[in-house]
């Protein structure tokens, strides 16, 4: 047992990012849902502190407990309480002062269930999703300090949201589970060969509940392994031959089509920073 502040709980440290001293707890394996991926986040800086998100292959749930701000600055959305991130986040920033934070991470086939569909890239309340329980939620969380206690609360809301969710057609969460497991490197002629479906299919529906096209998805899969090798301090020549791109400029173009930025700008992202401690591979 670590402490966290005034809460205690499982596998947290601190951690600095963008200058800022953060606490991050993450729960025991025991109170963990299959597919969800949960950490905590307390802390509090001189000055806000402001972080661009880095795309990654899952739906984020923000409640915010503190001063939290997200903003999309596609359009100059603004929201706080409890916020639904999707997958496409490069246009997307967070900004506070006293971080009191709970993130949670939703794999598409527990997403589809918890959250539904929608577009890969929308911030929305989840107030939109879940209705008032969204709020009751967010209030109970608010009444608790330890991160345990927090962590079981909403794992209990995924949970019931899992239960209750429609399932992914299995031909499509087989597909994303082997775009997982090859890190994004397949095609999707194969895969639609393996499900028995044709590729406008599976296109199709793997589109209407994932929220990106398989292709997409596979992509964003291949750039995750590629910014985290960044973020890890190697070369982007490096990265780039080991995680399937053609060379160093076909990285750059997915690091901008993808995060709106440069391989550069990814390895030193403070996103990043807390990666190994709140989501380890």
């Amino acid at each position: 047992m670590v402490t966290l502040g005034p809460a205690t709980t499982i596998g947290g440290m601190r951690v600095r990012v963008a200058g800022a001293a953060v606490d991050v707890a993450v729960p025991p394996a025991a109170a963990r849902v299959p597919g969800v991926a949960m950490a905590g986040f307390r802390g509090r800086a001189e000055d806000p502190v402001h972080l661009r998100m880095i795309p990654y292959p899952a739906r984020t749930v923000f409640v915010d407990l503190g001063d939290s701000l997200l903003v999309d600055d596609t359009d100059g959305t603004a929201k706080r309480g409890c916020v639904v991130v999707g997958m496409i986040a490069g246009s997307v920033r967070g900004r506070g002062r006293d971080v009191d934070l709970l993130q949670v991470r939703l794999s598409p086939l527990a997403a589809h269930a918890v959250l539904g569909g929608g577009p890969a890239g929308a911030v929305v309340s989840l107030e939109d999703l879940w209705g008032r329980d969204a709020e009751r939620t967010r209030e109970r969380l608010a009444g608790l300090r330890s991160w345990d206690d927090r962590f079981t609360v909403m794992a209990a809301a995924l949970d019931r949201r899992l239960s209750a969710g429609k399932a992914m057609d299995p031909e499509v969460a087989h597909a994303w589970g082997r775009m997982v497991a090859a890190r994004g490197r397949v095609r999707v002629e194969r895969l639609a060969g393996e499900v028995g479906w044709s590729r406008k299919r599976l296109w199709s529906r793997f589109r209407a509940q994932v929220g990106l096209t398989p292709k997409r998805a596979a992509a964003l899969v291949r750039f995750d392994r590629a910014a985290r090798r960044l973020a890890a301090g190697h070369s982007a020549a490096r990265v780039a031959a080991e995680t399937g791109f053609v060379d160093q400029s076909h990285l750059c173009r997915e690091a901008m089509a993808i995060a709106g930025t440069t391989p550069r700008s990814v390895a030193a992202a403070p996103w990043l920073a807390v990666d190994d401690v709140a989501w380890p591979a």
